[in-house]
């Protein structure tokens, strides 16, 4: 679609690895479409019309900066149909040959570490790696400059990869007219979330693979997703793509430059939308309640349509909605789609963990790559859910979730490595796909019979692409039903089904191991940390108080300057790339809910620190808020501020609900109005639509109260003391921060962090609880009963 370089050739969902397509703009948008349609052609104002409707967030302001850069732009590059009648009589010019193979291996990938650029060195194209010398060579030779952005587990980035970078003919092309750099955007966060950004902008929507084409001194003018070598209708290929956008250059390269130009300006322009307004207020959690409500797909769970991701972060709202309001429907919602998550195609049967998403409602049809992010965010939703609940189902499966992380994900020296690839055998899902011939036999007869019935196995596949039988495993209908047609008890059946998969995943370990990325993230790793101290916590599992201290350690020791800033990512011991804000802010998180599994005073201390560090480089001290990038971070198009939540939480958000807590925990109210201003500068934003930020909403529930203080006084390795803390831990109070007062030290460290317990101790010479709201304190207890009333605990009252 060469109508205008704002639209992509196609942005497809069946072809690209998706994200959740950025939510809303409103359809005031007439008259400027009118206005482009005289400019440039009913078509491409109809096509422009189309793709603002893909927005779903109100934003009538971000409309008009898009159209207003569609109409900049719509004359780059000619349209599809003028450059394909124009190809008959059109001739090429002829490429140099290429040089050896495999020139990356000891080009300029060689020292890369990489996984996703390692997998590269073998391309035809002459990669760079994000850096000066690509630049400097773009600027020297006048050349365009080709970015493209992917990952390691990243099915569509692979397909391309062998369909255009692999190929000589696309090649040659490139390696002629562009200077081409590849960046792993696992490795460089804020270079992709710019470029995600403009493509966003450009196409409304986005996605990996990521591609776009700059003028030598990087001004971006084209966009698109996956690219095919060759043209089909609609979508034009690279081998046409290259030389059309090369003639355009060459002929009228000021019109590119122009063009090109206007995109981040205007980009900025849409981003610099966040001014002081207010805070959020309960009417707000409402709004968003009733908009999920609306949205829920009550026969399969989840909200909207397929795709479907997992969304654990409505679920933290949801539940946190419930507790303050008692509302049922809250936790059925819940449930409904945990319990369907868990027994769909998405959930790994055989070796647990969860996949990215589901191509289908149903969750029974995922995409089958396996991220760190994914797991620690769901091991922490059904962790929650099991202490609103007390339902041992919950449990279970995120004692799931943490036996796959520790067992394929985790370093030796501790650390959480970033994924796992959906492709193996040159084929997406092959690795979990199964045939009911490999399950007889591999599986005796009676347990062959079972897994077939209960997690609905047929002789022709229940795989939509599979070609020879293949099918995904997820149940059938729900076990106690399963159970109840074959009357037994659904333990029973539980533990034939548990039995059957052992040896399953036995067969499955001795094929072809799965591609590992392992890179190790600093902010994956905090939510990791911050998963399995919340394990710990709920479930009194000093295994997994171990491995969230094991990751800690490493990152901490490893992946922080000696200054105590952080870096972002460590390949192949050594660490690299400046922290960014989700690096600080998720880290924070980890190591706050690290202290209270463990009450190991320097993870505390080492969050506070961190969080002085995210103040002191990220604030945006004119109009609040934190930027993605610290503020001595150079060589970015723009200084990107958001409060999105994708598929990860928004690292504003998860900052200030950060601040809120470390401000209760040491009595520090300048940390409160830190997190307030934060949550001010965007909640004219958040209020037009609600739901769409649910971390935020985590923010303005803690705010809003009641948020409880905790200080437990008494020997720390008494059992009495152990007791209490286990009771606080377990029950569902996600609104509270808790201390331990250590009694045997006379003068115990916490003090310097908390002054105002100094003078708390135990009573009686027994552990004695400490409750305050909002610094508001109740009479000191030894009952344990009693302080889970004063805790607003109802289901102990």
């Amino acid at each position: 679609m060469f109508g205008s370089p704002a639209f992509p050739i196609f942005s497809s969902s069946l072809h690209r690895d998706s994200r959740r397509k950025p939510p809303g703009l409103r359809r005031e948008i007439a008259s400027l479409v009118d206005r482009m349609a005289s400019s440039a052609g009913p078509s491409e104002a109809g096509f422009a019309a189309k793709v603002i409707t893909r927005y779903k967030r109100q934003r009538p302001d971000l409309a008009k900066v898009f159209l207003s850069l569609v109409l900049i732009s719509c004359c780059v590059v000619p349209s599809l149909a003028d450059q394909q009648r124009s190809e008959a009589g059109a001739t090429t010019k002829t490429a140099s040959p290429l040089p050896g193979v495999a020139p990356n291996s000891i080009g300029h990938l060689s020292s890369q570490r990489s996984p996703y650029l390692q997998e590269h060195f073998s391309d035809l194209v002459h990669w760079y790696p994000w850096g000066t010398e690509a630049f400097e060579r773009a600027q020297k030779e006048n050349r365009l400059i080709f970015l493209s952005i992917g990952y390691s587990s990243c099915h569509w980035c692979h397909l391309m990869q062998q369909e255009d970078f692999q190929n000589p003919k696309v090649a040659e092309l490139m390696n002629k007219y562009f200077v081409s750099i590849l960046v792993d955007r696992e490795e460089r966060p804020a270079v992709d979330n710019e470029y995600l950004a403009v493509c966003e902008m450009l196409t409304g929507s986005g996605g990996w693979p990521l591609n776009v084409i700059m003028t030598p001194d990087r001004k971006p003018f084209f966009a698109a997703n996956y690219i095919p070598r060759e043209s089909d209708p609609g979508h034009p290929g690279m081998l046409q793509l290259i030389p059309e956008v090369e003639r355009r250059w060459e002929d009228n390269p000021s019109e590119l430059l122009k063009g090109g130009g206007k995109v981040v300006p205007l980009l900025q322009q849409a981003l610099d939308r966040n001014a002081p307004g207010q805070v959020i207020g309960e009417p707000a959690l409402k709004v968003a309640y009733n908009r999920l409500a609306s949205s829920f797909d009550r026969r399969y769970g989840g909200f909207g349509r397929a795709p479907k991701f997992p969304p654990a972060l409505d679920i933290f709202f949801l539940l946190r909605y419930w507790k303050r309001t008692g509302d049922p429907n809250a936790l059925n919602m819940v449930e409904t789609t945990l319990d369907a998550m868990r027994g769909g195609g998405i959930f790994d049967q055989v070796g647990f963990g969860f996949h990215r998403y589901s191509t289908d409602a149903a969750w029974r049809v995922p995409h089958f790559e396996k991220m760190l992010y994914s797991q620690a965010l769901l091991a922490m939703a059904y962790t929650e859910v099991y202490q609103a609940s007390r339902q041992p189902r919950y449990m279970r499966t995120a004692r799931q979730i943490f036996a796959y992380v520790l067992r394929d994900l985790t370093s030796p020296q501790g650390a959480f490595y970033d994924a796992e690839d959906a492709d193996s055998e040159g084929t997406e899902g092959a690795y979990y796909l199964w045939t009911e011939e490999e399950i007889r036999q591999i599986l005796d007869p009676q347990d062959a019979d079972l897994v077939l019935k209960v997690f609905d196995v047929r002789k022709r596949g229940n795989f939509p692409a599979g070609a020879r039988g293949e099918n995904v495993l997820y149940l059938r209908e729900p076990l106690p039903e399963i159970a109840s047609e074959m009357k037994m008890h659904p333990d029973e059946v539980q533990a034939l089904i548990d039995a059957a998969c052992k040896k399953l995943l036995a067969a499955r370990h001795k094929q072809i191991d799965l591609r590992k990325d392992d890179k190790i993230l600093t902010d994956w790793n905090g939510l990791m940390i911050a998963a399995f101290a919340k394990g710990a916590q709920a479930f009194g599992d000093a295994q997994y108080e171990h491995a969230a201290e094991r990751a800690a350690d490493f990152v901490l020791k490893n992946m922080q300057t000696s200054d105590g800033r952080l870096l972002h990512v460590y390949e192949s011991g050594t660490a690299n790339v400046p922290g960014n804000l989700n690096d600080y802010s998720f880290l924070t998180l980890g190591l706050v809910e690290l202290y209270e599994a463990d009450f190991h005073l320097p993870y505390l201390q080492e969050a506070v620190s961190l969080d002085m560090q995210l103040i002191r480089h990220f604030s945006d001290p004119a109009n609040g808020g934190f930027f993605f990038t610290a503020d001595d971070d150079a060589n970015h198009l723009m200084r990107e501020k958001s409060v999105d939540d994708i598929e990860l939480p928004s690292g504003n958000s998860v900052a200030a609900l950060n601040m809120l807590r470390l401000a209760d925990i040491t009595g520090n109210p300048a940390l409160t109005a830190k997190a307030l201003q934060a949550e001010r500068a965007f909640s004219g934003e958040i209020l037009k639509g609600p739901s769409e930020y649910p971390e935020a909403l985590l923010v303005a529930d803690y705010d809003l109260g009641p948020s409880y203080e905790l200080v437990i006084a008494g020997d720390s390795g008494a059992p009495g003391t152990k007791a209490m803390l286990r009771a606080a831990e377990a029950a569902f109070l996600p609104d509270k921060v808790v201390l331990l007062r250590p009694t045997e030290e006379p003068s115990p460290g916490v003090v310097g962090l908390a002054d105002y317990t100094r003078y708390e101790s135990g009573i009686n010479g027994k552990p004695t609880a400490y409750v305050c709201l909002k610094y508001d304190c109740k009479l000191p207890t030894n009952d344990t009963g009693r302080m889970l009333q004063l805790l607003g605990d109802g289901s102990r009252q």
